[in-house]
């Protein structure tokens, strides 16, 4: 490509920056279904409940499921049916918060050091790998045994926890995209390094910035969930389905139900967002379309 005329260049390489969208295939329907189902859990739970998930009436405890109980009671007469639905509200704000923190941490992380001299971006990514040492649960027990535990805590540990993936995942894409022939025009035409990553790099790894978001908000559900479980997570009495399954855990003997409707809302939730992070790389993954 001729760079006589640069910003003629930069502009004539826009189209190579869009594209081609495939079919939607079968992952990405039945994710965005399911999450769509869990959002609407949530949206509705701020509106409308049968009971109040809070409510403890020892008359009506260890209910069976009924027309008036949906789900049940649990050991302290609250309705199952009722926290499910404000434990997904629960659970999408931690993933949404959680990933958001490793989101705009991450991804200009990323930018910086695949834009940044060789040298320079090699220290970044080590001192980046150095969270790697640091799970996600662990890296919350920690957090709890210093601060307290609470959503919060919870929260801000997950999605610091998830910031090396996105770190390094946008820095692998930032490369690839800083060896275009548009980003060379775009250097001869004198943009500097922020104007570049910002018309350039970024567009161009957005779609792996939502893939990762999605997968990253099935980690964030199950380890809010497992946090939850351990005592770590978010307190009593807000709704949260790790804790319904650590309550029932001395039940189940005599009311497994107690254990199987937040257990098969967690999974269902981490299957949705699994699917659907699977259903977008097929679907927005450049590499996947080379391959074919």
């Amino acid at each position: 490509m001729s760079v006589l005329d640069p910003r003629a260049a930069v502009a004539s390489a826009a189209p190579e920056r869009r594209r081609r969208r495939r079919p939607i295939t079968g992952s990405l329907l039945v994710g965005g279904l399911i999450v769509t189902l869990v959002i609407a859990m949530a949206l509705l739970s701020f509106v409308w409940t049968p009971h109040d998930p809070t409510l403890v009436d020892a008359s009506v405890r260890l209910q069976k499921p009924s027309p008036e109980y949906w789900f049940g009671t649990d050991k302290f007469g609250r309705d199952v049916f009722s926290q499910i639905l404000v434990g997904s509200r629960t659970t999408l704000f931690v993933g949404f918060v959680a990933v958001g923190v490793a989101a705009v941490v991450g991804v200009p992380l990323g930018i910086v050091a695949g834009m940044a001299p060789r040298w320079l971006g090699e220290l970044l990514m080590r001192g980046n790998d150095l969270l790697l040492a640091f799970p996600a649960l662990l890296l919350a027990i920690m957090f709890a045994a210093v601060y307290g535990a609470g959503t919060l805590v919870a929260m801000i540990a997950i999605g610091i926890a998830s910031i090396p993936t996105f770190a390094r995942l946008i820095r692998g894409g930032t490369l690839q995209v800083m060896q275009t022939e548009y980003v060379t025009a775009a250097r001869a035409a004198g943009r500097g390094p922020f104007a570049i990553g910002l018309r350039h790099v970024l567009p161009n790894v957005s779609s792996l910035v939502i893939v990762q978001a999605s997968v990253g908000f099935a980690i964030a559900v199950l380890a809010e969930a497992a946090l939850s479980f351990l005592g770590f997570g978010t307190p009593p009495p807000t709704p949260s389905w790790g804790r319904m399954l650590q309550e029932s855990q001395e039940l189940l003997a005599s009311a497994p139900r107690l254990a199987v409707f937040p257990g098969v809302a967690i999974a269902v939730a981490v299957l949705g967002f699994n699917l659907l992070g699977d259903g977008l790389r097929d679907r927005f993954d450049p590499k996947l379309e080379d391959r074919r």
